[in-house]
């Protein structure tokens, strides 16, 4: 992939760039395989899960800068300036086509980019989601509530120009810190969720719910998940930091019993209504549950399921929980991981549960970042 914004230096978030794509994956899995080949030498290796190589991104997070004349959509440069990347080659193409008309409405309703330096002005961030269809979420991240009138006032010329916008908000973050948004969401359509196709599962992603940015390849990881799942036979499966229910959804069968846990109750909201509608489609499927709760003090406080999944956020797990994994009866663990530092250190940590199948996924191409997911199970001698 050639990028104009790398190669004229404005932007170097994609590390990788220029570096042939064949070349970035094989060096991905290559040190994924290396971190974990003294905990599982005999472990196999599935060929890695290609993305493509641009036009993958569903989420765009754009720090707005500029004027409300002149805005900027993209990052900040070192001096706390707005450098515009609305053509990142990045971007599922209804992301792209949708960023000239997201400058058009910052103009028309006269939002005032906020300027990080001079920590004045209210809009600081657009976040814009798409669907595989195409539908789009939009959240304006603003400062206070004091040009809220004015962005209510320009949604309706936006949401022509944009006929498959479904949800916006308004995120209001009045703090100078660097994180995308505060405690108040005001959503001002008459949707909430954006519906987002994915696999076999129709998800309903909230304002704050968490997805992957590679939809495809997000795909492709809850397929392998669920047959990883089959091949087990559960008759009971634990979806830890389960999110909107990607992986539960997927695990979802006749005669098996699925809950999943997630501390977001906005997350649980959604996947709740996810799994109504799944069952509505395929009435055979044993009971899903989704609560909402810490991942760790569940999994202690229940009686163990015959497989648990786990997709920790980048530090892993705690000590408690594979402490807990690796004295339990769950006789098997599918872990997806976004570090395979810390996947290393975990699995180390469970030595009754062997790796045995392995497969990389590249949810971000152009960047050293990588996704991994290992099928887990028992030790015939183990608690022996």
């Amino acid at each position: 992939m050639q990028c104009d914004y790398y190669d004229a230096g404005v932007c170097r978030s994609c590390t990788l760039m220029g570096t042939a794509y064949s070349q970035q994956l094989a060096t991905k899995d290559a040190r994924c395989r290396d971190a974990l080949s003294l905990i599982a030498p005999q472990l196999d290796w599935l060929e890695p899960f290609a993305s493509a190589e641009h036009g993958f991104r569903n989420k765009a997070k754009l720090v707005v800068g500029g004027t409300a004349s002149a805005p900027t959509l993209g990052i900040l440069d070192g001096h706390g300036r707005g450098v515009d990347l609305r053509d990142c080659g990045l971007y599922e193409p209804a992301l792209h086509a949708a960023l000239p008309h997201l400058a058009d409405f910052v103009m028309d309703a006269q939002l005032t980019p906020y300027d990080v330096p001079q920590r004045r002005g209210e809009l600081k961030y657009l976040l814009v989601t798409a669907s595989p269809a195409g539908a789009l979420m939009l959240r304006i991240v603003l400062r206070s509530n004091s040009q809220l009138p004015q962005a209510r006032s320009a949604l309706p010329r936006l949401q022509a120009a944009l006929p498959h916008l479904q949800v916006v908000t308004v995120n209001l973050h009045p703090q100078h810190k660097a994180v995308l948004e505060g405690d108040t969401e005001l959503v001002l359509t008459k949707q909430s969720e954006l519906s987002m196709p994915v696999a076999d599962a129709e998800l309903h992603l909230g304002p704050r719910s968490f997805f992957q940015t590679n939809t495809a390849v997000a795909a492709g990881l809850y397929l392998q998940a669920q047959a990883w799942i089959d091949a087990a036979q559960p008759a009971s499966v634990l979806d830890l930091y389960c999110g909107v229910g990607g992986f539960a959804l997927q695990a979802a069968a006749a005669g098996r019993h699925v809950i999943g846990v997630e501390v977001s109750a906005d997350a649980i909201t959604a996947a709740q209504r996810s799994a109504a509608g799944l069952l509505a489609q395929r009435p055979d499927c044993g009971p899903i549950d989704f609560v909402v709760g810490d991942a760790t003090a569940y999994a202690i406080a229940h009686p163990a399921p015959d497989l648990v999944v786990v997709n920790p956020p980048r530090r892993g797990l705690d000590e408690t929980l594979t402490s807990w994994l690796e004295s339990s009866t769950v006789r098997d663990v599918v872990y997806s991981s976004c570090n395979v530092t810390t996947l290393a250190r975990d699995l180390a940590k469970m030595p009754s549960l062997i790796p045995h199948q392995a497969r990389l996924f590249d949810m971000f191409p152009q960047t050293d970042h990588h996704e991994v997911m290992v099928r887990l199970r028992r030790s015939p001698n183990a608690h022996a």
